[in-house]
C-alpha cells in the first residue's frame, strides 16, 4: 500500500477504482464523482464488487481508515493505495464533489 495525494487521485480516478469507505452519514456531504461507496464494515461481504484487475484508491474522511483498508486489500491480492488526507484534503483542494 502506498499513499498518494489528492492531485494524483484526481489524475487517476478515471481509470482506477475509487473506493469510499466512510459511513453513510459521512458520504451525505458528498463523494468523489464515480467513487464506489462501501463502508469499512461491509468490505469483507462486498469484496467481489471490486475488479481485481484495476488498482483501487481507498478514501475515507482523513486517511486513517483508508490506510487500513488499503493494507487489507493488498493482502487480499488487490493493488491498493490510500489517498492522503482523505475527503478533508480533497475538499480543501477544491476538487469536484458528486
Amino acid at each position: 500500500m502506498s499513499e498518494i495525494t489528492v492531485i494524483q487521485t484526481e489524475q487517476r480516478r478515471a481509470q482506477d477504482q475509487v473506493l469510499d469507505v466512510r459511513e453513510d452519514l459521512e458520504v451525505a456531504d458528498g463523494m468523489i464523482p464515480g467513487a464506489l461507496h462501501m463502508p469499512m464494515g461491509q468490505l469483507t461481504a462486498r469484496l467481489p464488487e471490486l475488479d481485481r484487475t484495476r488498482p483501487v484508491i481507498v478514501v475515507c474522511r482523513s486517511g486513517n481508515r483508508s490506510a487500513r483498508v488499503a493494507d487489507a486489500l493488498d493482502g487480499a491480492g488487490y493493488t491498493a493505495d490510500t489517498m492522503a488526507g482523505g475527503m478533508l484534503a480533497w475538499q480543501r483542494a477544491g476538487l469536484p464533489i458528486g
